[in-house]
């Protein structure tokens, strides 16, 4: 008998040297994302079995796997893209960053958790993640509208194709956020979703497009503080600037003398992060 429990001693401590070897570890981005919002994950890896692993060599080597706690399957549409061949050397780590939002259907809100699998071959082993836990939530839609996609470098005859821009908020850590949803006409498929940043609860985001389908957005971040944003029919952030309330005149959109968008009253405060031309001035024109 006392050999017995000997040998189970043996055996669960070789177990648990081994599970050592390599351990995995999953972050997501952020806690909660809107349906269609890129699902950034990190997957680290850190070797401590005393030799170089030679990984990254096909599509199998990082696989994840995603459930719903509501109870309802989570299908996957296409096999997440992770090869790309590396060495990682005892006492390192790597981290491989992907999108998981293409790969499976996180298009129903609840909570779901992701694991990710690391499969060394050489030992015919699997090294499994503790669950990474996240929520899609539903935003609340504040303005849409629909517009027509330009056709780039030439005139067509054909119908153009019709989408739909959307502006929804959702709280996020206590956090109100503006977000912006792209979709065809019918909402029955999602272009693009993200967050152009924080927004006070008593803000009232201006919305027009220009003539070329551009959708412009100004609206109140802060007590005296707003943001202006530029954004292609395709997702694109054209342009980012941030605006201030000063000597009674408060930032709002109006055309100027061609025609063009442009943001009047208040002042421009030119920041590192800003997209687009920087020689603009930093105040802008009075309001009339």
């Amino acid at each position: 008998m006392k050999t017995f429990y000997y040998l189970l001693l043996i055996g669960v401590v070789s177990l648990s040297c081994s599970r050592a070897q390599i351990s995995v570890e999953l972050q997501a981005s952020q806690d909660q994302f809107l349906p269609g919002e890129p699902i950034n994950i990190a997957a680290r890896i850190v070797n401590k079995s005393g030799q170089t692993l030679a990984l990254g060599a096909d599509n199998d080597w990082l696989t994840f796997s995603v459930e719903s706690r509501e109870g309802f399957l989570v299908s996957e549409l296409a096999k997440p893209s992770v090869a790309g061949e590396f060495e990682l050397e005892s006492s390192k780590a790597a981290i491989k960053k992907l999108d998981l939002q293409p790969s499976y259907n996180f298009g129903r809100p609840g909570r779901y958790l992701i694991t990710a699998d690391v499969k060394i071959k050489e030992w015919n082993r699997v090294f499994s993640s503790k669950a990474c836990q996240l929520d899609i939530v539903q935003g609340s839609k504040i303005w849409q509208q629909e517009f027509g996609v330009p056709v780039k470098g030439k005139e067509s005859a054909d119908v153009p194709e019709v989408r739909k821009y959307s502006l929804q908020q959702a709280n996020y850590l206590k956090r109100l956020k503006l977000y912006v949803q792209i979709t065809d006409a019918a909402e029955s498929r999602i272009i693009k979703v993200f967050s152009i940043g924080p927004m006070v609860s008593f803000s009232r985001p201006e919305a027009q497009l220009d003539k070329n389908s551009n959708l412009h957005i100004l609206w109140q971040t802060g007590a005296s503080r707003f943001s202006y944003h530029e954004i292609s029919p395709d997702g694109d952030i054209l342009k980012r600037q941030t605006h201030e309330y000063l000597m009674n005149s408060r930032p709002r959109l109006a055309l100027d003398d061609k025609g063009e968008i442009i943001v009047r009253g208040g002042g421009r405060k030119v920041l590192a992060d800003d997209i687009g031309p920087k020689e603009e001035s930093e105040v802008a024109k009075p309001a009339p």
